[in-house]
């Protein structure tokens, strides 16, 4: 892989793009959401990358911004493997939808929806992946997604009974 071929491709899209290698391992980082979807355009029509093999999120809490949104894309002939990162806040938790370049991002996107609330604009089918639909807080009406860091640890209060606590009771369950 040439990675300063693919830096300048980057740079002609987002010219603050930069690259990280960690053990022999690449990661474009972007500052600007909105080069995402021109970049993998760009990078799958020119013969770099022809498979999205993932997208997922993070969730930084407390850092600014709060979310990251990390695509994998991958080289079948080259074996070549890149990932890029691009970070969403919180006040616009949201993202054009990569479908139109790599149709194999319905499903991801969906999943990033619905373990972090990222949405995707233009998707064409946004809903809950593993969650049930009215997976929500009754009292706000807002949508819960775990794995933001503000989900409750121990899950939904009283949604589904926990298992006794012998440290707690001092009795003990044998199954």
């Amino acid at each position: 892989m040439d990675i300063n071929k693919i830096l300048a491709v980057a740079k002609d899209i987002d010219p603050t793009a930069s690259l990280i290698e960690y053990r022999e391992q690449w990661t474009l980082v972007l500052t600007d959401k909105a080069s995402i979807v021109p970049l993998l355009d760009a990078l799958k029509s020119g013969g770099y990358f022809d498979m999205l093999t993932d997208i997922t999120a993070i969730d930084w809490a407390t850092k600014q911004p709060r979310f990251e949104l990390v695509y994998f894309l991958c080289s079948v002939p080259n074996k070549d493997m890149l990932r890029i990162s691009v970070p969403i806040e919180e006040d616009a938790c949201s993202c054009q939808t990569a479908e139109g370049v790599y149709p194999s991002a319905n499903w991801y996107e969906r999943e990033v929806w619905d373990m972090y609330g990222i949405t995707f604009d233009g998707h064409s089918d946004m809903r809950r992946f593993y969650m049930p639909e009215d997976f929500f807080n009754a009292e706000t009406g807002e949508q819960y997604h775990p794995l933001r860091k503000d989900f409750p640890l121990t899950g939904i209060p009283d949604s589904l009974p926990l298992p006794p606590f012998p440290e707690k009771t001092g009795i003990v369950v044998e199954y």
